[in-house]
């Protein structure tokens, strides 16, 4: 199967997304194909485990910029392996932990809202009445601000 080039269908159908999520992926310099004589599209096998490893960080928050960035180091637009698949991992450690960070956050000031029973939105710790927190900066600055 290695020298087997697979067809649009095919990759897309073993790799459970839509014919267009690997267009858009190609678009984006995330996969790669060539062209047979009738102008369509070839994969070879391993673009399968690259797909996955793309939609295997995606489920971890990984943008596809960062994926990206991630397999430039790779020679040859190749497929990782074991051990670059590692260093790859390995640089996603502290956005994932930021994100886990801020999930904690989040419930913690979520669950300490709702549990008290009230729904009073004087007393709730992410009210912002008359937008006084725009002075801060944009977005949820009480739920982005480390503790």
């Amino acid at each position: 199967m290695l020298n087997k080039k697979l067809g649009v269908g095919f990759v897309a159908k073993r790799c459970g997304v839509n014919v267009s999520t690997l267009h858009f992926y190609e678009q984006k310099g995330l996969i790669y194909s060539n062209r047979n004589q009738g102008n369509q599209r070839r994969y070879k096998p391993d673009v399968i485990r690259r797909v996955a490893i793309i939609k295997a960080a995606q489920k971890l928050g990984i943008g596809l910029t960062d994926i990206k960035r991630a397999f430039s180091v790779l020679p040859d637009k190749a497929t990782p392996n074991k051990q670059q698949w590692a260093a790859m991992s390995a640089s996603w450690q502290q956005t994932l932990n930021d994100k886990i960070s801020y999930m904690q956050r989040l419930r913690d000031s979520l669950d300490g809202c709702i549990g008290c029973g009230c729904l009073s939105m004087q007393s709730c710790p992410i009210y912002n009445p008359e937008d006084i927190l725009a002075s801060k900066g944009p977005g949820p600055v009480i739920l982005d601000a480390s503790p």
